[in-house]
Protein backbone atom coordinates (compact mmCIF):
# COMPACT_ATOMS: atom_id res chain seq x y z
CA UNK A 1 0.00 0.00 0.00
CA UNK A 2 1.26 3.47 -0.88
CA UNK A 3 0.65 6.90 0.68
CA UNK A 4 0.60 10.50 -0.48
CA UNK A 5 1.06 13.60 1.66
CA UNK A 6 -1.48 16.34 0.92
CA UNK A 7 -1.52 19.81 2.46
CA UNK A 8 -4.36 20.76 4.75
CA UNK A 9 -7.17 21.64 4.31
CA UNK A 10 -7.16 19.73 1.01
CA UNK A 11 -6.45 16.43 2.80
CA UNK A 12 -9.47 17.09 5.04
CA UNK A 13 -11.65 17.74 1.96
CA UNK A 14 -10.62 14.36 0.54
CA UNK A 15 -11.13 12.52 3.84
CA UNK A 16 -14.58 14.02 4.37
CA UNK A 17 -15.71 13.17 0.83
CA UNK A 18 -15.85 16.69 -0.59
CA UNK A 19 -13.07 16.21 -3.14
CA UNK A 20 -12.47 13.08 -5.19
CA UNK A 21 -9.03 14.09 -6.42
CA UNK A 22 -5.65 15.31 -5.33
CA UNK A 23 -3.81 17.90 -7.41
CA UNK A 24 -0.20 16.78 -7.81
CA UNK A 25 2.91 17.99 -9.65
CA UNK A 26 3.76 14.54 -11.03
CA UNK A 27 1.85 11.66 -12.62
CA UNK A 28 1.70 8.19 -11.07
CA UNK A 29 1.79 4.74 -12.63
CA UNK A 30 0.55 3.19 -9.37
CA UNK A 31 -3.14 2.29 -9.03
CA UNK A 32 -4.65 0.81 -5.90
CA UNK A 33 -5.10 1.54 -2.19
CA UNK A 34 -3.68 4.88 -1.12
CA UNK A 35 -3.30 6.35 2.34
CA UNK A 36 -4.13 10.06 2.53
CA UNK A 37 -1.57 11.72 4.79
CA UNK A 38 -2.11 15.30 5.96
CA UNK A 39 1.30 16.92 5.63
CA UNK A 40 2.83 19.26 8.17
CA UNK A 41 2.35 22.12 5.73
CA UNK A 42 -0.83 24.14 5.37
CA UNK A 43 -1.93 25.78 2.14
CA UNK A 44 -2.43 29.32 3.41
CA UNK A 45 -4.16 30.38 0.16
CA UNK A 46 -6.94 27.87 0.84
CA UNK A 47 -8.65 30.25 3.27
CA UNK A 48 -9.79 32.23 0.22
CA UNK A 49 -11.21 29.13 -1.46
CA UNK A 50 -14.93 29.23 -2.19
CA UNK A 51 -14.85 25.42 -2.42
CA UNK A 52 -13.39 25.09 1.07
CA UNK A 53 -15.99 27.45 2.55
CA UNK A 54 -18.79 25.54 0.81
CA UNK A 55 -17.37 22.23 2.11
CA UNK A 56 -17.54 23.54 5.68
CA UNK A 57 -13.84 23.43 6.55
CA UNK A 58 -13.59 22.80 10.29
CA UNK A 59 -10.12 23.19 11.82
CA UNK A 60 -11.46 21.54 14.99
CA UNK A 61 -12.26 18.29 13.15
CA UNK A 62 -9.85 15.47 14.18
CA UNK A 63 -9.19 14.90 10.46
CA UNK A 64 -7.85 18.46 10.22
CA UNK A 65 -4.71 17.14 11.97
CA UNK A 66 -1.24 17.78 10.62
CA UNK A 67 1.36 15.05 10.13
CA UNK A 68 -1.02 12.11 10.15
CA UNK A 69 -2.73 9.53 7.97
CA UNK A 70 -6.42 10.48 7.99
CA UNK A 71 -8.06 8.38 5.26
CA UNK A 72 -7.73 5.49 2.84
CA UNK A 73 -8.78 5.76 -0.80
CA UNK A 74 -8.40 3.91 -4.07
CA UNK A 75 -6.23 5.67 -6.67
CA UNK A 76 -8.15 4.81 -9.83
CA UNK A 77 -6.71 7.11 -12.49
CA UNK A 78 -4.47 10.10 -13.12
CA UNK A 79 -5.58 12.82 -15.49
CA UNK A 80 -2.88 14.78 -17.23
CA UNK A 81 -5.05 16.20 -19.98
CA UNK A 82 -4.73 19.74 -18.60
CA UNK A 83 -1.26 19.77 -20.13
CA UNK A 84 -2.74 19.24 -23.57
CA UNK A 85 -5.30 21.13 -25.61
CA UNK A 86 -7.33 23.92 -24.02
CA UNK A 87 -6.45 23.06 -20.40
CA UNK A 88 -9.83 21.63 -19.41
CA UNK A 89 -10.33 18.02 -18.49
CA UNK A 90 -13.74 17.67 -16.85
CA UNK A 91 -12.34 16.60 -13.46
CA UNK A 92 -14.61 19.05 -11.68
CA UNK A 93 -14.28 22.16 -9.54
CA UNK A 94 -11.54 20.75 -7.28
CA UNK A 95 -9.18 20.26 -10.26
CA UNK A 96 -6.43 22.85 -10.52
CA UNK A 97 -5.05 23.83 -13.92
CA UNK A 98 -1.51 22.70 -14.75
CA UNK A 99 -1.68 19.84 -12.23
CA UNK A 100 -2.06 16.10 -12.51
CA UNK A 101 -5.42 15.09 -11.05
CA UNK A 102 -5.11 11.91 -9.04
CA UNK A 103 -8.65 10.52 -9.12
CA UNK A 104 -9.76 8.87 -5.90
CA UNK A 105 -12.66 6.54 -5.15
CA UNK A 106 -14.00 4.72 -2.10
CA UNK A 107 -12.56 7.21 0.37
CA UNK A 108 -12.83 5.98 3.97
CA UNK A 109 -11.96 8.44 6.75
CA UNK A 110 -10.16 6.99 9.73
CA UNK A 111 -11.83 7.27 13.16
CA UNK A 112 -8.69 9.00 14.44
CA UNK A 113 -5.46 10.24 12.85
CA UNK A 114 -2.38 8.00 12.73
CA UNK A 115 0.55 10.35 13.29
CA UNK A 116 3.63 9.75 11.18
CA UNK A 117 6.09 11.69 9.07
CA UNK A 118 5.23 11.97 5.38
CA UNK A 119 7.40 12.29 2.31
CA UNK A 120 7.10 13.98 -1.08
CA UNK A 121 5.50 11.93 -3.85
CA UNK A 122 4.30 8.38 -3.40
CA UNK A 123 5.80 6.68 -0.37
CA UNK A 124 5.48 3.41 1.48
CA UNK A 125 4.29 3.71 5.09
CA UNK A 126 6.13 1.92 7.90
CA UNK A 127 4.63 -1.41 9.07
CA UNK A 128 3.36 -0.01 12.43
CA UNK A 129 1.43 2.72 10.59
CA UNK A 130 -0.09 0.17 8.21
CA UNK A 131 -0.99 -2.02 11.20
CA UNK A 132 -2.78 0.85 12.95
CA UNK A 133 -4.68 1.78 9.79
CA UNK A 134 -5.71 -1.82 9.08
CA UNK A 135 -6.86 -2.33 12.69
CA UNK A 136 -9.01 0.82 12.55
CA UNK A 137 -10.54 -0.18 9.22
CA UNK A 138 -11.29 -3.67 10.52
CA UNK A 139 -12.91 -2.29 13.71
CA UNK A 140 -14.96 0.18 11.66
CA UNK A 141 -16.14 -2.63 9.37
CA UNK A 142 -16.93 -4.86 12.37
CA UNK A 143 -18.96 -2.10 14.06
CA UNK A 144 -20.84 -1.42 10.83
CA UNK A 145 -21.81 -5.11 10.52
CA UNK A 146 -22.83 -5.48 14.20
Amino acid sequence: MQAISVRQPWAWAIARGHSTLSNEDLPAVYRGPLLIHASMRVDLKSSDSVLMHAAGWDPGDPLAALGAVIAVAELTDVCGSTFQGDGTCGCGPWAEPRAYHWRLAGVRPLPRPVFTLGRPGLWEPDPPVLGDVRAMLAATEFNRCS
